[in-house]
């Protein structure tokens, strides 16, 4: 066979050869979208394996592409709505989780009702304690406030705190008065101005004042974190922390008193008061 019957053989070859259609773009993405639904279907399967896992316990699955899930333990918990917790609130009286660190029903919050009403009933007498319309809501009212927040748990153990402001009239002004309480098994220290610099965060010139056998310590002027003007501290025997503070303002909208309701040494002496030693 010469060069030219081998070229002329070659040609009849191909000749008889059925060529592949030609490329189909709808083809193509057919076959790209069929390939990706089958992805989607894998991972499906592996978040129902996982929800699964999650409720029933099971060790381990296989997803359908051979992958293996297999969870490493519990998870931490959810976080709560302000998200600065991986437990859950303290139940509240529905048996269900708070929403929140403040109770808004239940024997605590019945605690910061009665802190209100005793802080209420120590302002002097000279002096008004004006009330919000009973028709304001509760979160905008300013005159009287109470609250029962949870703190922490310490050593398995949940620590509360209970707070009220009680507005202070005299003439054309207005200021307040805050009782602070924080449930025994709180860290706070012992040391009487040490403890008085825990409230709020904020510091000042503190001095020691002797109420019958026990001293309490008082800031008599604050430092530059004024919002209020002085406040006194006690740690009592078993544990509880009481603060109690006052200040010739209530808010900007309002003109300040003209001089503060207590003493030095009759604020001192309300941080002792049985009234509000909580338990």
């Amino acid at each position: 066979m010469n060069e030219e019957e081998l070229r002329e053989g070659l040609r009849s070859e191909m000749a008889g050869r059925t060529p592949p259609p030609p490329l189909s773009t709808t083809a193509a993405l057919g076959a790209a979208r069929r390939t990706q639904f089958r992805r989607r279907a894998v991972w499906a399967s592996l978040g129902s394996a996982a929800v699964v896992l999650a409720v029933t316990g099971f060790a381990a699955v296989t997803t359908p592409d051979g992958l293996v899930y297999e969870p490493a333990g519990q998870g931490p918990l959810a976080p709560n709505a302000s998200g600065d917790t991986k437990e859950p609130w303290p139940t509240g009286p529905d048996g269900q989780p708070q929403e929140d660190r403040t109770a808004r029903a239940g024997s605590k919050h019945d605690q910061g009702v009665h802190l209100l009403s005793e802080a209420v009933s120590v302002i002097p007498s000279g002096y008004s304690a004006p009330e919000d319309p009973s028709s304001l809501p509760a979160e905008e009212r300013t005159l009287r406030t109470h609250q029962a927040q949870f703190e922490e748990k310490v050593n398995g153990i949940d620590v509360w705190s209970y707070s009220s402001s009680v507005a202070v009239a005299q003439g054309k002004g207005t200021g307040r008065v805050i009782v602070e309480v924080h449930e025994a098994g709180n860290p706070m220290p012992t040391e009487p101005c040490d403890l008085a610099q825990k409230f709020w965060g904020m510091r000042g010139e503190c001095r020691v004042e002797t109420v019958g056998a026990v001293q309490v310590g008082v800031v008599v002027r604050p430092g530059s974190d004024d919002r209020l003007d002085q406040w006194s501290a006690y740690r009592h025997p078993d544990g509880v922390v009481v603060f109690v503070a006052q200040g010739v303002r209530l808010d900007e909208s309002r003109p300040a008193l003209t001089k503060l309701p207590f003493s030095v040494p009759q604020l001192a002496a309300l941080a002792v008061d049985e009234r509000f030693h909580l338990k």
